[in-house]
């Protein structure tokens, strides 16, 4: 099914797709910190040549210093899953979007095919994409898309009484392929370089507003992954 929605510049879109049939799409971390690599690197109007940097012996690490002319996309905020991801942008203009998914999803996809002999879509379609039409929302994206490694953490359901939540939030704001780590003084990963924190109003100025969020977003839910929408 094809998506019933348009891009229209300066505006705010929640991206994200899950592997086909629901299979695992990140393998390793190695097979995460590809696509985040790509992250940086497909947003960009200049074509990607991946692999003449890597035929050079370029660690992925160095490709996060290359300046871009013009980005595609503001990103915000994102995060992988072992079969899905999650990226939050921001539109700059009506064809920006489209062009660097398409970017990123066919580059990984030969990457991944490549390293484990299959052939075949990698993805469920092209990406599913939603509009920010709200303050609101926009923050509650913020915080759903960074609590999604909550499912890692408590797989299976909780009563809330048994989820220790000085545990999640460390669990999360460690996690290593999510944006949360560039919001809590930790703007040194090398990873930084992906977002325009520039393009989106500032809630987490602190640590104190991140906590504060991310209390009150699981006090809205029952504390499982499915409930919470992060299980898929």
């Amino acid at each position: 099914m094809g998506r019933s929605i348009s891009f229209a510049p300066e505006e705010y879109y929640h991206i994200y797709n899950r592997g086909v049939d629901k299979r695992c799409v990140f393998m390793s971390p190695q097979d995460s910190e590809r696509f985040l690599t790509l992250l940086y690197l497909c947003n960009s109007n200049e074509p990607v040549n991946f692999h003449k940097h890597l035929d050079r012996g370029m660690p992925l690490v160095e490709m996060f210093s290359f300046n871009h002319d013009e980005r595609l996309v503001d990103i915000g905020a994102y995060c992988l899953m072992p079969n899905h991801f999650h990226i939050l942008v921001r539109s700059r203009d009506s064809e920006g979007i489209s062009d660097f998914m398409q970017k990123i999803l066919t580059a990984y996809t030969m990457y991944f095919n490549k390293k484990y002999e299959r052939r075949g879509a990698l993805f469920s379609g092209s990406f599913q994409a939603r509009h920010v039409d709200s303050d609101r929302y926009l923050r509650h994206l913020f915080s759903y898309i960074h609590a999604n490694p909550f499912g890692l953490l408590y797989p299976l359901k909780q009563n809330k009484l048994d989820v220790d939540m000085l545990r999640v939030k460390a669990h999360l704001k460690c996690f290593p392929f999510s944006s949360l780590a560039d919001y809590v003084g930790n703007s040194n990963r090398h990873q930084a370089p992906i977002l325009n924190k520039e393009a989106f109003p500032d809630y987490f100025s602190t640590d104190v507003d991140i906590d504060e969020h991310l209390n009150d977003f699981f006090a809205m839910k029952d504390l499982a992954p499915d409930t919470l929408g992060l299980s898929s």
